[in-house]
């Protein structure tokens, strides 16, 4: 493998890190399994975004993954069963891969969300702890794994997002200038709209209300 580490897709990376959580959470069931790989991907909880990746998806992932060295592929049973290889590809420490699955499954995060969501995983003492991990990955030799956002207004601490997919969207970084003024323009724009869609409602009722009075038929009532 290159020593030059690959751009993962959202899929590839979401798959790496259900591994990655399922060998700390359920050692029992690992190495998974495909459909298990599946449903870990689908979870609706503790995933941003929430993904519907099918077994197809799932199994090329793997695959390429394999090609990186980064997931082996064992037969157990009636079905293959994959693990992980971050910690030994990445050549970091297990505290380390513990932050990076939950970035990976969960996107950016605060040191203090990072010290909550991790702690199935390991337990860390405080939140200057999970920093000074987040700070060696950030000045890793061979590459930085993670990156400190820009703070969020309002925000008491910063985010970090992991690098295994490239540097992060502008959406995950924080809103783009203007983006608020946008929105409400947005919400004016839409408020105009659901009015003149009442005003046309009302003018529809009224026409109905005189045709059924010409016609002599009884209409429906103009409150239901």
């Amino acid at each position: 493998m290159s020593t030059t580490l690959p751009v993962l897709s959202l899929i590839e990376t979401r798959v790496l890190g259900v591994l990655a959580e399922k060998q700390r959470t359920v050692p029992d069931s690992y190495p998974l399994t495909v459909n298990a790989v599946v449903a870990g991907c689908n979870q609706k909880t503790s995933r941003n975004p929430v993904l519907e990746v099918t077994d197809t998806q799932a199994q090329a992932a793997l695959d390429s993954l394999k090609g990186y060295s980064l997931v082996s592929e064992s037969s157990g049973g009636r079905a293959f069963r994959y693990a992980h290889n971050a910690d030994r590809v990445l050549k970091v420490p297990s505290q380390s891969i513990a932050l990076l699955t939950v970035l990976m499954l969960r996107g950016p995060q605060t040191p203090g969300e990072l010290r909550i969501a991790c702690d199935r995983m390991h337990n860390f003492a405080d939140i200057s702890s999970v920093e000074a991990f987040l700070d060696e990955l950030a000045e890793r030799p061979a590459g930085a794994l993670v990156v400190k956002l820009a703070r969020l207004p309002g925000a008491r601490e910063n985010r970090w997002a992991h690098l295994l997919s490239g540097p992060p969207s502008e959406d995950a970084a924080g809103p783009e200038p203007g983006r608020a003024e946008a929105s409400l323009g947005e919400v004016a724009a839409l408020k105009a709209n659901v009015a003149r869609l009442e005003s046309e409602l009302a003018e529809l009722k009224a026409l109905v209300a005189r045709v059924c009075t010409e016609l002599g038929i009884e209409g429906t009532s103009s409150t239901s």
